[in-house]
């Protein structure tokens, strides 16, 4: 979401009002950037809506809890902050909704293959073939593309260097993580028998 310009009429200061009534203001600022947001904020953007010196994450924190008991929560994923319905709401919104088909449509092993790009990222086909003892179909790679979940990574400088992949924030999103660091740690996987040792 990321603008590079300022609103020179956004009264970011708002030292007109009280503390109080100003903080208040600084939430739902925060508040509207993510509900018009399709995608998570970072916390640099958000910061261009309040106060200098004014803490974005005490803020995030009085939004949460004032959002709490509500059919949404804040979260963070991709290194930023996003609105999106519970869960548990997921049902009933299916039921009275149009909201298309969200599922992602990934088989177990087009799952595996995003694992293992994230897991060793960058990666070339090569790569990949290297770990599953078989060639990866273009036609996969390009579903995972297609669907925002990998884009391509780092080239060598040498002529006619392979493409490699890494994932994507949208990866990052779909999979509920804020960072790559978030993975399942490869022993945990192996130990719940999920990966090979």
């Amino acid at each position: 979401m990321a603008k590079d310009h300022t609103d020179q009429t956004l009264d970011r200061e708002l030292d007109d009002l009280p503390a109080e009534l100003r903080w208040r203001e600084w939430m739902r600022r925060i508040e509207a950037v993510l509900f018009a947001s399709a995608s998570p904020v970072p916390r640099e953007d958000l910061a261009r809506v309040v106060g200098q010196g004014v803490s974005v994450e005490r803020l995030i924190e009085d939004l949460i809890a004032d959002i709490g008991g509500r059919s949404f929560e804040l979260a963070k994923v991709a290194g930023g902050w996003l609105l999106r319905t519970r869960s548990a709401y997921a049902p009933a919104i299916r039921t009275a909704a149009d909201v298309g088909d969200q599922d992602l449509g990934l088989q177990e092993y087009d799952v595996a293959v995003l694992a293992a790009i994230a897991y060793h990222q960058p990666i070339t086909r090569d790569g990949l073939k290297d770990i599953f003892g078989k060639e990866i179909s273009r036609d996969l790679i390009g579903r995972l593309h297609s669907r925002g979940l990998i884009g391509t990574g780092p080239r060598s400088p040498r002529r006619g260097a392979p493409y490699t992949y890494v994932t994507t924030d949208q990866f990052l999103t779909a999979f509920d993580l804020e960072t790559l660091q978030d993975l399942p740690d490869r022993e945990q996987l192996e130990d719940a028998g999920l990966a090979e040792g």
